[in-house]
């Protein structure tokens, strides 16, 4: 009857960071904008569970996104694919943060793999930075032959390679005032 009201703007323009959630849908992922979505795709999910969580920051733009992208074209991938967005849907990060990844610092981008509702891989920032999206797919494919069960790829490989990335840096992606 009520609908919630959200206090927390997105910190960034929508149409500008909208590229960089369609990359992450275009492999597969379904967004998670709000807390109770978190938990029906996290804690409500059998299997595994890959989330992300999507940015606007160079290294998001430069080796995560296509990183996970390539690993998603591997031969075994997780169940289910969920991204949540740093800066944008708040809450959603909020509850992914607190409630499921609290044992580490908040860190975007990154990426948890989740068995039954636990964490049995994360990739946190610093383990992204500097690093290539071959060598993110190529640890993320490790993960996944180890944890995972689900047949792959995300995606056919003809759409896959269709798929552009958005390469843009969150420092030219104008900020909500």
């Amino acid at each position: 009857m009520y609908e919630k009201i959200y206090t927390r703007m997105p910190m960034y323009d929508e149409d500008a960071v909208q590229p960089m959630r369609d990359e992450l849908i275009a492999y597969g992922f379904e967004e998670a904008k709000t807390p109770e979505e978190v938990d029906l795709a996290v804690r409500d999910s059998k299997g595994t569970v890959l989330v992300v969580v999507n940015s606007v920051c160079g290294c998001a733009a430069g080796s995560a996104r296509p990183g996970v992208g390539a690993a998603l074209q591997n031969a075994v991938i997780p169940d289910r694919l969920v991204t949540v967005f740093a800066g944008q849907d708040r809450e959603a990060v909020d509850q992914v943060r607190n409630v499921y990844l609290n044992e580490y610092a908040p860190s975007s981008p990154s990426m948890a793999v989740m068995k039954d509702g636990k964490v049995a891989y994360m990739m946190e920032r610093r383990q992204i930075e500097g690093r290539g999206p071959q060598q993110i797919a190529a640890e993320l494919s490790r993960v996944f032959n180890e944890l995972c069960t689900k047949q792959g790829p995300s995606v056919p490989p003809e759409d896959y390679a269709q798929i552009s990335h958005a390469v843009a840096c969150g420092s030219t992606i104008p900020r909500n005032r």
